[in-house]
């Protein structure tokens, strides 16, 4: 346990961050005329797309690499969208002041692939300029 929080601290702190988020009833805040549509499913992306490049850091820590394997990249792929189903589920029967839903998880699913992607690129092209 003590190993695991050692590489993936900041991304278990975000994750519980985002359970928060997602469990508070918010109200008439999405009502607001601060918020244009779809400011939800951004808000979504943005904080998987912060979740994953976290995760990927504590996966890069942990094997010791300069970059994130492909492997490893398609399981924090599938650790994040099982995670943002888990939020949909739990806002769905057990926070009723929210509703889970399907378009939520596709947001969270493209922020996951995006903050991924996003480190695959900029781990290779550092390790292409040091080479």
């Amino acid at each position: 346990m003590k190993q695991t929080l050692k590489y993936y601290g900041p991304a278990i702190l975000w994750a519980f961050f985002i359970l928060t988020i997602c469990a508070i009833p918010m109200g008439g805040v999405g009502n607001s005329h601060l918020f244009f549509p779809g400011f939800d499913k951004l808000v979504h992306c943005g904080l998987f797309f912060v979740l994953s490049v976290l995760y990927c850091y504590g996966s890069i820590r942990k094997w010791k690499t300069r970059s994130i394997r492909i492997e490893i990249a398609m399981k924090n792929t599938i650790v994040l969208i099982s995670y943002g189903a888990l939020i949909e589920m739990l806002q769905r029967y057990l926070f009723t002041w929210r509703s889970g839903d399907w378009n939520d998880l596709l947001a969270d699913a493209i922020g996951g692939c995006m903050g991924i992607f996003a480190v695959l690129l900029t781990s290779n092209a550092i390790n292409h300029e040091n080479s």
